[in-house]
């Protein structure tokens, strides 16, 4: 009996300790009262719904959120985090964007709350100013709601926290969020709202892209998704008819990126790996799986490349200043150019890599924020050159930074190229018997994001210590590219992202 007493207080002894420790990784606030820490967060369904009677309240949480989720996204994960978040908050404030699309949404709840701030609602008024949204899902969903946000146009928009559940996960990554699958339990789920409660805010760059041809003697010039299957051509699609920006005897597309715009071999290799999961959406229940069919396609573009040189595609101008076009010189060997928002492509990569003072000197370069109006231009020569990624300070090819990038595709060059908005690839036809296909790129506004301690991206406000975060040190001359391509031995993938901006009449389960 004495041994049994033993072994009991030895196992109660170990439990208690594995309490502890799980309470420390949560933080006294929530160990000790998770109802108050939750009250921080938690909005009363009369805010949420004009129908609900106002009732008696306490104070004005400080973070009230309102979370979308896709639950779609990361397998099973998606539905599971739904389930949570509806356990510990008002199930009112969380939203499956398969059920309700995030847009009608947040315009039912910014007409309620301004119209309780009309009248003299003091509680209404403060959670108009202290709004947060959390945003679960891959790129795709995260980028759909930050371009619902910046098309409300509000004096100060929402912050958006993001829950990595994609392929790549560059959003999430990028402001510090992590890029693997997060756990869907309750202290999981308690652990992300902390750091939601901690984190601060800053502003991230959107990107407006325009293509404008003359309409083809035969044949169509409509982008070609996947599989020809139209639900990714959201995010880039034709303007219509009575659009200010049609122009009568040309095809006039446009769209918008957070992340990146990309032409050329990694979006044709992107384009193979999305073809693939249409064709055997059962295989591509996970972020592991996806990953390794991105690897086994990337590895075969290594020993059977196809693309054509950027350079006999397309003639690339660039505006650093205002008003002031200049030609952008493309070396011949460039197969891909990624103009890039963002330090993360293809899953936690960063193509531009850090330059040292003197190439930030000599070559008339700025440290990369993701807030200062420009865009970093990098090329790469073939898909071993997208290795150097792997090593440490490995980068691309810098091409330029710029305000603004126009594409002048050439006559008869090729009868069609590959390109991708944030990871949604599309085959784009390019007329044979025409050269005024032109694809240009400009800044179009800012949303704010919420970011960590861990946040990789820089804003033109970080202090020099903050600007220094992250950075491994001076990096190699561009010379030593091959070298670092030679002591490279394995590969990841180059060009997972898994973006896509869907409309209305689009299968919520196809998005990430």
């Amino acid at each position: 009996m004495r041994m049994r007493g033993s072994i009991s207080r030895i196992i109660l002894k170990a439990f208690f300790k594995i309490s502890e420790r799980r309470r420390s990784r949560l933080g006294p606030t929530m160990a000790e009262s998770n109802s108050d820490f939750l009250n921080e967060f938690y909005i009363p369904t009369y805010i949420l719904n004009d129908e609900t009677k106002i009732s008696d309240v306490p104070d004005a949480p400080k973070f009230p959120v309102l979370v979308f989720i896709n639950s779609k996204s990361g397998g099973q994960l998606g539905g599971d985090l739904l389930k949570t978040y509806k356990s510990i908050l008002n199930e009112h404030q969380v939203f499956d964007v398969g059920e309700e699309a995030p847009d009608k949404v947040l315009h039912r709840i910014y007409i309620r709350l301004e119209k309780l701030k009309q009248e003299k609602d003091e509680f209404a008024t403060k959670i108009h100013e202290r709004l947060r949204i959390i945003v679960a899902g891959g790129d795709g969903t995260a980028g759909w709601l930050l371009g619902v946000v910046c098309d409300l146009k509000l004096p100060h928009s929402p912050a958006i926290a993001t829950v990595p559940l994609g392929t790549g996960n560059n959003l999430p990554f990028s402001f510090g969020w992590g890029k693997k699958n997060p756990g869907t339990d309750r202290n999981s789920v308690l652990s992300f709202l902390e750091q939601v409660m901690k984190a601060k805010e800053m502003k991230i760059d959107n990107w407006h892209i325009l293509m404008r041809m003359r309409a083809p003697k035969e044949g169509p010039c409509d982008p070609i998704a996947p599989l020809e299957l139209p639900h990714s051509l959201h995010a880039f699609g034709r303007v219509s008819s009575t659009d200010e920006l049609n122009m009568e005897g040309y095809h006039t597309f446009h769209g918008g990126f957070w992340n990146y715009f990309s032409m050329g071999m990694d979006a044709q290799v992107s384009y193979a790996f999305h073809s693939e999961r249409k064709l055997h959406p059962e295989k591509f229940k996970n972020q592991l799986v996806n990953q390794s069919t991105y690897a086994k396609l990337f590895a075969a573009s290594l020993f059977h490349p196809s693309s054509r040189n950027v350079a006999q595609l397309a003639k690339v101008k660039i505006m650093k200043k205002q008003g002031q076009w200049q030609d952008l010189h493309i070396p011949q060997s460039i197969k891909s150019i990624v103009c890039l928002n963002l330090p993360s492509f293809s899953g936690g990569l960063n193509p531009w890599g850090t330059p040292n003072g003197r190439k930030l000197r000599d070559r008339d370069l700025t440290p990369p924020f993701v807030d200062d109006g420009f865009l970093e231009v990098v090329g790469f020569r073939d898909a071993w050159h997208g290795l150097i990624l792997l090593a440490p300070n490995g980068h691309g090819t810098r091409l330029a930074q710029a305000r603004r990038i126009r594409f002048e595709f050439h006559k008869g060059a090729a009868d069609h190229t590959f390109m991708r908005i944030d990871g949604e690839p599309w085959k784009q036809p390019l007329p044979i018997d025409d050269d005024t296909v032109v694809v240009e790129i400009s800044h179009l506004g800012q949303v704010n994001m919420l970011a960590t301690q861990n946040c990789r991206s820089k804003s033109v406000h970080d202090g020099p210590s903050s600007t220094n975060h992250h950075r491994d040190g001076d990096e190699e001359d561009d010379s030593g590219e091959e070298d670092s391509r030679n002591a490279i031995t394995e590969f990841r993938k180059f060009g997972a992202a898994d973006t896509f901006r869907i409309p209305d009449e689009f299968d919520i389960s196809q998005l990430s």
